[in-house]
């Protein structure tokens, strides 16, 4: 049943799904129309918001290039390959290497969400060149579905935790404390979910394993990392001595090092996506022991990242339009959450919530993003109601990472270094986002009318 239901969603997508760039500018066209068929603009004042946000995301593109080349050139380290390719050889069957991969790119997530899109599609790529007959496709897709167990580091569960005075102005005073992570992402239904994910989803990945004549199986010899070990020549000048310094490398992990240590045990903070770009980035430099070495990893590493460097612009332009507003001050992600806040009563509310998060995500798929443009409207509404402010935070989490798995934004890095396209993976996804629905549902539902 699972493995027919599977052929299905992948036959489809394979049918119908297009380029991840192509199905951006559908996006836009989209979102374009409903500003102007349902939000009252002109075509004239779409341009224009899509123009004012179309670079709104150059920091985070860049946050997103450096997973990559960081990522493979961590990867491509020989003493970290090494580790990646004893952990690579712990499952012997298809089935076991799917749920492994699941598994550890699960623990992963959990620790911090990008780390878990780094981790997963390297250590996919590894077990695809140990284990035969193991369906590649469906491995990178089973380490970006822990994307689901993001939600445990989210940014909206930390927004809301973070800055009162920030939370009192974005709820229009509704909110004026805190809602702490322990009644959010540790509340008991919520951590229930995330163990029910972390069980069924290495089993469901399993499931999904197509017969050996449907596998798709990779050439090794396609998953090769182009590292160049740059040999020191005979008689080095001044310049190429710098260049294959084994001491540089050295000093720049002392200084890194002592920077992440007075990040986290002096200052306390926890684990965000800049930090570990930085952590990448000084053991990868460390590891490939010349600065020459480093150089020529970070070069082959870069042509992966040219989805982000394309399409992100747009998903930017996506997200203007969406939270531009009108003449009357209201934007199109506003108008859903409104409409939807108005099908409302105090026990429906969560469940709108969730379902216009969702809708929101597959146009801004940026938990910030959402955060922004749902918070203003999703806290007052559910203040109104009587509903508390965590549930309604959690809410809008749970949607927004929810169609993740049908919204090609967050496997791009991943598909950057497993060098597949969403083609090959979506389908698989599907299936997931399916199964994950349901527990979702049901983590909402108890906290709605049991807590």
């Amino acid at each position: 049943m699972i493995k027919k239901l599977t052929n299905f969603c992948t036959a489809m997508v394979q049918a119908f799904l297009p380029d991840p760039f192509i199905f951006a500018l559908i996006l836009s066209a989209i979102v374009f129309l409903l500003g102007v068929f349902t939000n009252g603009e002109t075509p004239y004042q779409m341009v224009l918001h899509w123009g004012n946000g179309f670079w709104g995301f150059l920091g985070f593109s860049m946050q997103m290039v450096l997973v990559i080349i960081f990522g493979n050139c961590l990867a491509t380290a020989p003493v970290f390959h090494k580790l990646v390719k004893r952990l690579a050889l712990i499952p012997k069957t298809p089935k076991q290497a799917v749920a492994f991969v699941t598994f550890a790119a699960a623990i992963a997530t959990l620790i911090q969400w990008g780390f878990g899109l780094v981790i997963g599609a390297i250590l996919a790529k590894e077990v695809a060149k140990t284990v035969k007959k193991v369906d590649y496709p469906l491995l990178i897709a089973s380490a970006y579905s822990t994307f689901m167990l993001s939600v445990l580091t989210s940014s909206i569960t930390l927004k809301a935790a973070s800055n009162v005075d920030e939370l009192i102005k974005i709820t229009s005073g509704t909110v004026t404390d805190l809602v702490p992570l322990g009644a959010t992402s540790y509340h008991i239904t919520t951590l229930i979910a995330l163990l029910i994910m972390l069980i069924t989803l290495p089993l469901l990945n399993a499931a999904m394993h197509p017969n050996e004549e449907n596998t798709k199986s990779i050439d090794v010899n396609l998953l090769k990392e182009e590292t160049v070990v740059m040999e020191r020549p005979d008689k080095p000048t001044v310049a190429q001595r710098l260049e294959y310094s084994k001491i540089i490398p050295v000093l720049i992990f002392i200084a890194g090092m002592t920077f992440v240590i007075n990040h986290f045990f002096i200052l306390g903070k926890s684990l965000n996506i800049d930090i570990m770009n930085f952590i990448l980035l000084i053991f990868g430099i460390l590891l490939h022991k010349t600065p020459i070495n480093y150089i020529q990893a970070v070069g082959n590493a870069a042509r992966n990242s040219a989805g982000i460097i394309l399409q992100f612009p747009f998903y930017a332009g996506i997200m203007g339009m969406m939270t531009g507003l009108n003449q009357s001050g209201i934007s199109i992600a506003g108008l859903i959450s409104e409409k939807m806040v108005a099908l409302s009563t105090a026990h429906t509310f969560p469940l709108l919530s969730f379902g216009s998060a969702a809708i929101v995500n597959m146009f801004v798929p940026s938990a910030g993003g959402q955060w922004a443009v749902q918070a203003p409207v999703l806290f007052p509404a559910g203040h109104a109601l009587g509903v508390s402010p965590a549930l309604t935070t959690m809410s809008l989490c749970w949607g927004d990472t929810w169609t993740n798995m049908i919204q090609p934004f967050w496997a791009l890095p991943g598909l950057g270094i497993a060098k597949l396209g969403v083609r090959d993976i979506m389908g698989y996804c599907v299936m997931v986002f399916l199964w994950t629905g349901f527990i979702i549902l049901a983590s909402i539902l108890m906290w709605t009318y049991l807590f």
